[in-house]
């Protein structure tokens, strides 16, 4: 049997990332001209780290944080309420044959991030980078 259309654990195609941009800047630039009519909306500043699109591009996920991360609940229920105007305002100009679906998630990489640098500012993480590598050739 031959490939499928459809890459399978592979991660996405470059059509799919292509697609997933677009997306996400012309949501990001709805969000910040607050071109929707939802003023609890337009109170937060919303960061759109990354759209990831399904293989068929009918659904495009939107990972997404609020400024600060305060507030990321109602953030998220403001995003979901207004979704069906998000969806037609992003679909402007995008030369696609169906409108994807958006959803939105809240973006944990912040978090990780943070936690990752705390690790690192670890006192007993900080003497472990420091000391030499005893399988370094050079030293």
């Amino acid at each position: 049997m031959g490939k499928g259309r459809f890459s399978s654990g592979r991660g996405p195609s470059q059509r799919q990332l292509r697609v997933g941009e677009v997306i996400r800047r012309r949501l990001s630039e709805v969000l910040v001209r607050a071109d929707h009519h939802d003023p609890e909306l337009a109170g937060f500043s919303i960061t759109v780290s990354e759209v990831r699109c399904s293989p068929d591009l009918k659904v495009a996920t939107a990972f997404v944080m609020p400024l600060g991360g305060a507030g990321e609940a109602a953030a998220l229920a403001a995003l979901r309420r207004n979704k069906a105007e998000l969806r037609h305002l992003v679909a402007q100009g995008l030369e696609l044959k169906f409108a994807p679906d958006l959803r939105f998630v809240l973006d944990e990489s912040f978090d990780r991030m943070d936690e990752a640098r705390r690790i690192f500012a670890e006192p007993r993480v900080q003497a472990d980078l420091a000391a030499p590598d005893d399988d370094d050739p050079r030293g």
